[in-house]
């Protein structure tokens, strides 16, 4: 019991690991060979997992191939434009200036009904209205509208805005994120001096936001019921 306890957790560590390792990418939006890569890395885990008569080895060397060979091609596709249409392949145009190519879509085995379910997830009902529409290589649609169907900015009607101010949390569950703190160019000094005009300590705020323009939130723990 003890053994397969120990087994699981080494090979959970490691699997985890490896994803980081890997990248952000493999917890998103998979390209065909990161989801090949996904898919051994579960089969390879499993097995060692259940038969303790396996040699723990026997799944760690696997698991520890495919991650050489992961950043490995994820090097080549960086480095070269041939290498990375071959294994990721290439965006393509289904339609392309309001005309649906339909050899595309029968070279890319897509119905029709499954690109208007990609438009409408997309907010388009209205076919005539796409000038463009891409399936990306990890098999998601970009679409583009024509102009008079895009929706309206500030710059359109004439309008200035305000550069937008992304609100960054410098305390989360009391807990403080000095990190943050430094990245807005604060310090605790500056912190003290706001918990202590808003009469709150520390272990009190839920989550504190501030931004460089000087902007900030709190919100307070609700009290345990």
């Amino acid at each position: 019991m003890f053994i397969s306890l120990f087994r699981t957790v080494i090979l959970y560590v490691l699997i985890i690991a490896t994803v980081r390792l890997m990248g952000k990418r493999q917890i998103g939006e998979l390209e065909p060979a990161e989801l090949v890569a996904a898919i051994l890395l579960s089969d390879l885990a499993s097995v060692p997992m259940q038969d303790i008569g396996i040699p723990l080895l026997s799944g760690v060397i696997p698991i520890l191939t495919i991650l050489v060979m992961e950043l490995i091609t994820a090097e080549l596709t960086l480095r070269s434009v041939r290498f990375r249409r071959l294994f990721c392949g290439n965006p393509v145009f289904l339609i392309l200036d309001g005309t649906l190519d339909q050899k595309a879509m029968a070279k890319n085995q897509l119905s029709l009904d499954e690109l208007r379910e990609c438009l409408r997830m997309n907010g388009i009902l209205d076919l005539s209205q796409v000038q463009y529409a891409i399936l990306e290589t990890n098999g998601k649609l970009t679409t583009f509208l024509y102009p008079e169907f895009s929706p309206l900015t500030a710059k359109d009607a004439g309008k200035t805005t305000a550069p937008l101010e992304y609100p960054m949390p410098v305390v989360s569950d009391g807990r403080t994120l000095t990190d943050n703190l430094r990245k807005l160019g604060l310090d605790e000094g500056w912190l003290e001096k706001r918990l202590k005009k808003a009469s709150l300590e520390r272990d009190r705020v839920f989550l504190m936001t501030a931004t460089k323009g000087g902007k900030v939130e709190i919100i307070r723990r609700e009290a345990a019921t």
